[in-house]
């Protein structure tokens, strides 16, 4: 489904609800960051499928929530981002969190990693999760 070149597509039984909210939220966090939308292509799989993308595409043998590939040029926003419903999931659990924020968390974390936040190092990290919860909290 397009929403403002915004997709959704799921190569597994799960279907986003609330399509519309999110997306909207998505775009604003990219206007709040002073870039253009080209295309973004969240595609929501299993462990298996993304392990198997991990492999693939850059040789890590493990489990992951999201892997973002990004094809931006300049300020021109253009990606597909996978995202693991099942390791969303467990990560609900682990941080004790509602599912739908966690699976929103990830999907705004794969946008900044587009605009050029990092998370290599704690200062990093710190920063992002700082950007997430910013996000996070915006109305739509």
């Amino acid at each position: 489904m397009k929403q403002n070149n915004i997709y959704f597509h799921s190569e597994c039984s799960f279907l986003l609800t609330n399509e519309e909210k999110i997306a909207q939220k998505l775009s604003q966090v990219l206007i709040l960051e002073k870039k253009d939308l080209d295309t973004i292509n969240y595609i929501f799989c299993d462990d298996e499928y993304l392990l198997n993308k991990n492999i693939t595409f850059l040789s890590h043998d493990s489990y992951t929530d999201i892997i973002t590939f990004d094809y931006s040029k300049d300020n021109l926003i253009c990606a597909d981002i996978f995202i693991s419903i099942e390791r969303v999931k467990e990560n609900s659990l682990t941080f004790k969190t509602v599912f739908n924020d966690e699976l929103e968390r990830v999907m705004i974390h794969g946008i900044l990693h587009l605009v050029g936040y990092d998370d290599k190092t704690k200062k990093d990290k710190d920063i992002m999760r700082e950007k997430e919860n910013l996000y996070l909290a915006l109305n739509t």
